[in-house]
């Protein structure tokens, strides 16, 4: 695993943490998540708690960042509500996020403090979803569509 720590995005933080503090309300919506996208237009975006697995604040802000025209994001961080700080994505948000955009950076707390580093390196080894899909001039060749 090679583990590259680039800057963190302090501003990224306290958009995500103001998100948590003035939008989560109640058990239904306790996680803010903010990204950067490659322009540098910061989305944010909460989670849809649900017993039923509602999605994270992660996946909630792909779908808030398509509707807005952002198909680039280059940092993300979560921020728990009730001033929980940062809180690292879940497992099936690592996997989403790294299929969605693999070269997307996360920040992270950590015994020694924040530090913002590659999803890969939060997800070594990983199984890519579109590194196993097949290309419609294979598919074509392959009699399937």
């Amino acid at each position: 695993m090679t583990t590259r720590t680039d800057r963190v995005d302090h501003e990224l933080i306290r958009a995500a943490a103001h998100v948590a503090g003035t939008r989560c309300r109640g058990d239904n919506h306790t996680m803010a998540a903010a990204a950067r996208a490659g322009d540098g237009r910061i989305v944010t975006a909460v989670n849809a708690y649900h017993f039923t697995g509602g999605p994270c604040a992660e996946l909630v802000l792909i779908g808030t960042a398509a509707t807005q025209g952002v198909y680039d994001l280059d940092t993300i961080v979560a921020v728990g509500d009730r001033d929980r700080g940062v809180v690292p994505p879940c497992g099936r948000c690592r996997q989403v996020l790294g299929d969605y955009f693999p070269a997307v950076k996360v920040i992270v707390g950590t015994s020694a403090g924040l530090r913002t580093v590659s999803i890969t390196d939060l997800l070594p080894e990983s199984y890519i979803w579109a590194d196993h899909q097949l290309d419609t001039e294979e598919s074509a060749s392959l009699g399937t569509s």
